[in-house]
């Protein structure tokens, strides 16, 4: 009797698949990341291969903090190369409505179809092109259309600032991570020219990370319109970089519209500039590590009972995202 009830699903069934998703998109993109041969014929072999466990081990987190069995096995291989390129962008559909498109610069991203975008998602956590298209995909469904995604990456500032704690107390140490933006550019340009677009100003950009760059160029070219702009966890912070960046430079900034876009802000509460009134802070309410890298003084309008940072509905206490952004839509009449 025990033999035949073992051959049929139980009550668990649906979630252990839902775990195994997870497990095989994890698994592909592992299995696509660089080889050793590739490493040593790279134009910055020490670069590569420094990184490359970092890498690595920031898509298991990935695999903590975001929602990876919402991305398909083809998917996680085509972005396996990519996981930590900072500053790449991808276009993720709805589930079930066709799979994901990298593109390396801004204009890739405008060639693929980018003027009828209207959401940018931002993952954080130090994450990969995997957690950044599981994020994205959360938000994407909630609103059955696609959104863009920007790869916050891992490069050598994150690793030196890591090594100082940086990596989650990155309200505190990410200004530090700024001043070895310099040294990541350099190698950058060495081993990948074609994927550095900064945006053509007068601004310092060695203290500027290729991440908010890349928000920087997408908010304020005139070619995009988005309706939502949000990020998870550092993410957020990403994001408020890239406004305040752009205060600096009134000739763009003020061809944005203070009421362009929603500011949706999850696991982390970041100051935005003022000009910008339509924002929503999402926090779980045993989320302690959010609360601590939040502004302080910021009230959290959509508060997710018993949820802690990460958004993997296979683990327990998980902020849903897409439950989350379909309240939102109807609660605050976000149309996209």
């Amino acid at each position: 009797m025990a033999g035949f009830l073992l051959r049929y699903p139980s009550p668990e069934w649906p979630r252990r698949t839902v775990m195994l998703s997870t497990q095989r998109s994890l698994a592909t993109a592992q299995l696509g990341r660089n080889s050793f041969e590739e490493i040593f014929e790279s134009r910055t072999p020490l670069r590569e291969a420094a990184l490359e466990s970092f890498r690595r081990r920031n898509a298991v987190l990935d695999g903590i903090f975001y929602d990876i069995g919402k991305v398909t096995q083809e998917e996680a291989r085509e972005t396996a190369p990519w996981l930590a390129r900072e500053g790449a962008i991808l276009i993720v559909p709805p589930s079930g409505a066709g799979s994901l498109k990298l593109c390396n610069t801004v204009e890739d991203f405008a060639n693929a179809g980018g003027a009828d975008v209207r959401i940018l998602a931002v993952a954080g956590v130090g994450s990969s092109a995997l957690g950044a298209a599981a994020f994205a995909r959360n938000v994407a469904d909630a609103f059955g259309v696609s959104a863009a995604a920007v790869v916050s990456g891992y490069g050598l500032a994150d690793l030196l600032t890591e090594a100082l704690g940086g990596w989650f107390w990155f309200g505190t140490l990410n200004r530090l991570r700024h001043q070895f933006e310099e040294l990541d550019d350099v190698s950058r340009a060495l081993n990948r020219p074609e994927t550095l677009s900064p945006p053509t100003s007068p601004l310092e950009l060695g203290r500027v990370s290729l991440d908010t760059r890349t928000v920087m160029a997408l908010l304020g070219d005139d070619r995009f319109s988005f309706s939502l702009v949000t990020g998870h966890s550092k993410g957020n912070l990403v994001i408020s970089e890239a406004l305040y960046e752009l205060k600096e430079q009134p000739a763009i900034e003020q061809t944005i519209p203070d009421d362009r876009f929603w500011i949706v802000t999850v696991s982390a509460a970041v100051a935005m500039p003022p000009r910008y009134k339509k924002i929503i802070d999402v926090m779980g309410t045993i989320d302690g590590f959010g609360a601590l890298n939040s502004t302080p003084g910021i009230s959290i309008e959509k508060p997710c009972p018993f949820c802690w940072h990460h958004t993997n509905t296979d683990l327990p206490f998980h902020l849903p995202v897409t439950k989350v952004f379909s309240e939102l839509r109807v609660e605050r009449t976000i149309a996209i």
